[in-house]
């Protein structure tokens, strides 16, 4: 099965420049776990939950919340991204991502086309989906 069959679009995206803080209100907001960044309408990385929660201290979101807690949220996506992540074409197949996803140990493969231009996006949660949907080809 191809993965433009399987990939989830439209893909949530912010620019180089936006904050931590919006990545973090689109996530909080969201049932998925990763936004592309985008620059001149190509790609040019990933921020997934787990790296904005790396950003963040401890005693962020609590009563012990400093100044210095708050001012993380303004730190500019470009700063703590993925950048150039692994991709796949919507025309490569689910056996295709399930090796990167074993092989480069990542949890999403944005799909772009020939230019770079963000197409979609394939999460280790789709293909599992994939699978449970077709249970009785995998069983005995």
């Amino acid at each position: 099965m191809t993965l433009d069959k399987i990939m989830s679009h439209p893909v949530a995206t912010v620019e180089l420049d936006d904050t931590l803080k919006m990545v973090k209100d689109i996530l909080d907001r969201a049932k998925f776990n990763h936004v592309l960044v985008v620059e001149h309408h190509k790609l040019a990385g990933v921020v997934s939950d787990r790296d904005v929660y790396r950003q963040l201290t401890p005693t962020f979101g609590t009563p012990l919340e400093t100044y210095k807690d708050q001012m993380l949220l303004h730190r500019p996506v470009h700063t703590f991204m993925t950048r150039k992540p692994t991709t796949l074409r919507k025309t490569a197949n689910m056996f295709d991502a399930i090796d990167m996803f074993l092989s480069k140990n990542i949890s999403c493969i944005p799909i772009v086309d020939n230019e770079n231009r963000i197409e979609g996006i394939v999460t280790k949660k789709d293909i599992l989906r994939l699978m449970k949907s077709h249970r009785s080809k995998f069983t005995d």
